[in-house]
């Protein structure tokens, strides 16, 4: 089944984005996105709006990917897919797809572990330096955007990829984990969160003081001119490597609550000092564990994904980390962060080399565990 050179379709489609890449063996020629603006009007994701978004996008992003990588439908080695873990309705929109057209074209059939992708995307190679990160080609219910390979990574943005075993952090709206990576199908979870994942922390604490739909962005970058110091907030004490949010939200709550009583324009007036002082606690409580768990497993190469990778505070903390404690940090390019099938397509390869396939009987898993295949 090896050959000189494979191309691998991938399609990702686990929430509200709609995505398809084209990767040539490890290298991305194509990586376009549809995003869903709908949303905005509601403060989050309502699945049934993303899936009937999903089902209008995904023939036009597909056939631009491949536009833009230059290849025919009949070059194609495999496809792969998102299987899980995500919102049922849009999982059900990029199996139901990439299962047709694998059957169509006569190709393998992968699925893919969403969550195994944000970390394996690390050991992704790009293609082509110059292509632009927002090369707008359509939004919305229309055609998605290119996204390209502006961004940063650690002190290894030079040296290729993570040397296993490593730890993976990885950070979204659904998840929040620690994870040992021993090899790129054999992980591990250390830790996670016992309630609320980082990236709701942040859109919820946005949405208390007011700011639209995602605010986690919004919170990074109004903390970016505030005082981290302004306003202590507690963390919480929880056992191991797990973590707890709900607390965090709940105490911002009350005192967003108890200083607008006193001053109704609390939250104009000091909005960045807040988001500031939120940020530092959040990023505290993410290297806090990060730290107890490089001291316990004794590996000091670490890696972190998902969409609140993009984070600024925290790539900053690992950085800092990186001269501290002389880590080996590895940060994704931002268009690497977000849900994207680029990384769908690197594990797409990774299981096309070793020949592990699904078969048409394969289904969407809204709940798919880290460690499955």
């Amino acid at each position: 089944m090896k050959q000189k050179n494979s191309y691998i379709l991938a399609i990702e489609s686990s929430c509200d984005d709609t995505s398809a890449a084209v990767l040539k063996n490890k290298k991305v020629l194509s990586n376009v996105v549809a995003t869903q603006k709908i949303h905005e009007e509601y403060g989050g994701v309502v699945p049934e709006l993303a899936s009937r978004a999903h089902q209008q996008n995904i023939v036009p992003v597909v056939h631009q990917a491949l536009v833009k990588a230059n290849i025919d439908k009949k070059d194609i080695s495999a496809i792969a897919f998102t299987r899980g873990p995500g919102l049922m309705g849009s999982l059900l929109v990029g199996t139901s797809f990439a299962k047709s057209l694998a059957l169509g074209l006569n190709v393998p059939l992968i699925e893919v572990n969403h969550m195994q992708a944000h970390i394996l995307a690390h050991f992704i190679e790009d293609e082509d330096e110059g292509i632009g990160r927002d090369e707008e080609i359509g939004r919305d219910e229309g055609i998605g955007r290119q996204q390209g390979s502006k961004g940063r990574k650690g002190k290894n943005e030079d040296s290729s990829v993570p040397e296993f075993p490593f730890l993976a952090l990885t950070i979204s709206g659904g998840h929040t984990q620690i994870v040992l990576v021993k090899h790129h199908f054999d992980m591990e979870i250390l830790g996670e969160t016992l309630d609320d994942a980082v990236g709701e922390a942040f859109d919820k604490s946005a949405k208390i003081m007011g700011l639209p739909y995602p605010g986690g962005p919004l919170v990074d970058r109004y903390a970016q001119e505030g005082n981290p110091d302004a306003f202590p907030f507690p963390k919480p004490k929880v056992d191991g490597l797990n973590f707890s949010f709900s607390g965090l939200k709940t105490s911002i709550l009350y005192f967003i609550q108890r200083e607008t009583a006193k001053n109704p324009d609390f939250v104009t007036e000091n909005l960045k000092d807040i988001c500031a002082s939120i940020q530092k606690t959040i990023v505290g409580i993410l290297m806090d564990k990060l730290k107890k768990a490089s001291k316990q497993t004794g590996i000091t190469r670490i890696a972190i994904g998902g969409g609140v990778s993009a984070n600024s505070s925290i790539r900053m903390a690992l950085k800092q980390a990186e001269k501290k404690r002389g880590w080996t940090t590895y940060v994704p390019k931002f268009e690497y962060c977000t849900d994207n099938a680029a990384m769908i397509g690197i594990v797409g390869y990774l299981k096309y080399q070793e020949g592990l396939f699904a078969n048409q009987a394969v289904t969407a898993k809204a709940r798919y565990g880290i460690g499955s295949h």
